[in-house]
């Protein structure tokens, strides 16, 4: 099986087929006869235009673009979000800031007004009545919690970071009852020597210790380079040898329309170009991926019971719109198109020229404004824009059709090198909330994920995970339309909550994550409740659905063992393994007073060697 991971979004309800069927909704319906003549229906299948662009006509065209010169990336801050400012007055008062927010958005927005009254449906969104099935994972419909270790748990020297404080964490984390670790296995460290050599002995220690406790591992190999997106902490890069061949091929990185590079991640355009050594960067991930295989065979089922494939930057399924690094963009910009290498344009070209339109494969929007610009600052985003045009569904199409090629591409290979070792397949699908409110939802747009107001953008990617029986991780579990700020019309709940029901009509697993490192009840009570949603349902074809999969904590740290938040924590951790949902936390608290007392000094001890 395989999974993958989601962002937030916001949703309305049609008819379809006798089902309730959730779409994107900002606006008031509109009558049947007006929206068939407006809504495009979701695209079920990769084009043929994406598949159909033979290799040597891919490669003339691309002889005729130009290359740019590599920027180098920095990691910049991320801006606090609004929690961080009011996390105790989200915990003491819920519902005066709900009111409060409420009250302030409809008056700047009242065309928004659909999703801000997403609570007034809410009894039709509760916790399922769980009934066990063949397939069940128990009468309770418990959801295995993970933590996610330092991004540098193993750093470049292909060593242990601080091995006492890892083995007194991995003992702290263990007695709160986690069902296992999430760890980066990263590409630039295994494989950092030369093509074809790897060196795993950092990691198999890593899991050695994992096992020596109880725990389980879910690995992710991550192709992609750490720093310079948010949250990242530390500064690895791909192998040497692959940034050499950049350096000498810069259209192997991600391009925007000023020519700026970004190669934190190979660009999806070059997926099938022997450029690196002799061999293309998704033969290289199938080798990554085939090693590990070969060389932890012993414990693939057992102990590693997960593996989640990398797809983009981050390791999300994504293109790298909103980069942080060199300050390109700041949070809620709209983001950029990465299309511009000479790859990317020479598909985009046979494509245009295929529709009998080869005016528009000359390069990307004109009109789509720069990272930090709002939807409506540009001609493209703006509420009849040019996304709404022929020419913008042309483009978005091809855009994000490209994407979902990567991801097939992907994973096809992993499915075949895991078939038989029972693990777990996962990937990663960004929470991108930020104008969800909006009609083109731009920032989704740039980012390769083709939802707008009339379209479902996400029902595609749950129909190509179910394919190929992936799990999607979804991000932004523990967030709340309340605490983003208003002007920039986020719902991340709203968006969750269309990624569950595409996941759910596709028939995959859906695993989640938070998006932002919290350690307040707040958090834990909203990702309580949004891992055991059910969808409203009609008609002859109602369902019970199960809890998601699974849920990984982000992530593992000094601040996750200080006394306050770990008295939080390990009661969040038995509510979701025992399948629970709320009792008060007062009477939850006095339940585990006596183990929290009894693991003091472990914990303590833990706290003190991450600081150090």
């Amino acid at each position: 099986m395989v999974v993958f991971t989601i962002s937030h979004s916001v949703a309305w309800k049609s008819s379809f087929g006798g089902c309730s069927v959730l779409k994107n909704a900002s606006e008031p319906e509109v009558s049947s006869s007006t929206r068939d003549d407006h809504v495009r229906q979701p695209v079920t299948k990769l084009s043929p235009l994406v598949w159909g662009l033979g290799r040597q006509q891919f490669d003339g065209y691309a002889a005729q673009s130009s290359a740019g010169s590599l920027s180098s990336a920095s990691a910049s801050s991320f801006p606090e979000e609004w929690w961080r400012k009011n996390s105790n007055n989200v915990a003491d008062s819920m519902g005066g800031l709900r009111a409060t927010h409420h009250t302030q958005t409809v008056s700047m927005f009242p065309e928004r007004r659909s999703i801000l009254d997403w609570d007034n449906t809410s009894d039709k969104w509760k916790e399922h009545a769980f009934h066990e099935t063949a397939t069940s994972r128990g009468v309770h419909g418990r959801v295995p919690v993970f933590v996610m270790l330092p991004l540098d748990s193993v750093n470049m020297n292909n060593t242990l970071n601080r091995r006492r404080a890892l083995n007194a964490s991995l003992m702290a984390l263990k007695s709160a009852g986690i069902e296992g670790i999430m760890m980066d296995v990263w590409w630039g460290i295994v494989e950092k020597d030369a093509p074809l050599n790897y060196n795993w002995s950092a990691y198999r220690e890593l899991i050695e210790m994992a096992r020596k406790h109880g725990l389980k591992v879910q690995a992710v190999m991550s192709f992609h380079q750490c720093g310079g997106n948010v949250g990242d902490s530390c500064n690895i890069p791909l192998p040497p040898w692959v940034l050499e061949e950049i350096q000498k091929n810069p259209d192997l990185a991600y391009t925007d329309k000023s020519g700026r590079r970004n190669a934190e991640y190979i660009c999806l355009g070059a997926d099938n170009v022997p450029a690196l050594k002799g061999r293309t960067p998704v033969q290289c991930y199938a080798d990554f991926m085939r090693s590990f295989r070969d060389n932890f065979e012993d414990l693939l089922g057992d102990v590693i019971i997960e593996i989640q494939c990398g797809m983009g930057p981050a390791g999300e399924l994504r293109y790298p719109s909103y980069p942080e690094s060199e300050g390109r963009w700041r949070f809620p910009g709209i983001g950029e198109f990465q299309c511009y290498d000479k790859y990317m344009l020479a598909g985009l070209k046979a494509s245009a020229e295929a529709v009998g339109m080869p005016a528009w494969g000359t390069s990307g929007p004109h009109d789509a404004g720069n990272y930090n610009q709002w939807p409506d600052d540009t001609g493209f985003f703006r509420k009849d824009g040019t996304w709404s045009t022929d020419y913008g569904q042309f483009f978005m199409e091809w855009y994000s059709e490209m994407l979902l090629a990567h991801g097939e591409r992907i994973l096809s290979v992993a499915t075949g090198i895991f078939r038989d070792t029972e693990a777990v397949i996962s990937g990663k699908v960004a929470g991108i909330h930020w104008h969800y409110g909006t009609r083109s939802h731009a920032a989704e747009l740039t980012a390769g994920y083709y939802n707008t107001r009339t379209r479902d953008g996400y029902a595609p990617i749950a129909q190509l995970f179910a394919k190929y029986g992936v799990t999607l991780n979804f991000t932004c579990f523990e967030m709340r339309d309340l605490e983003q700020p208003s002007h920039a019309l986020c719902s991340p709940e709203g968006l969750v909550k269309q990624v569950a029901f595409a996941t759910r009509t596709a028939g995959t697993p859906m695993a989640g994550e938070n998006a932002l490192p919290r350690f307040d009840s707040s958090a834990h009570e909203q990702i309580i409740t949004s891992s055991r949603l059910r969808m409203p349902v009609e008609g002859d074809c109602h369902q019970d659905y199960e809890p998601m999969a699974a849920f990984t904590f982000l992530r593992m740290s000094e601040s996750m063992f200080h006394s306050e938040n770990w008295r939080l924590f390990v009661p969040f951790v038995r509510h979701m393994e025992e399948g629970r949902t709320f009792q008060p936390w007062e009477e939850e608290h006095q339940r585990t007073e006596t183990h929290v007392k009894a693991t003091g000094p472990l914990v303590q001890e833990a706290a003190s060697l991450m600081l150090h």
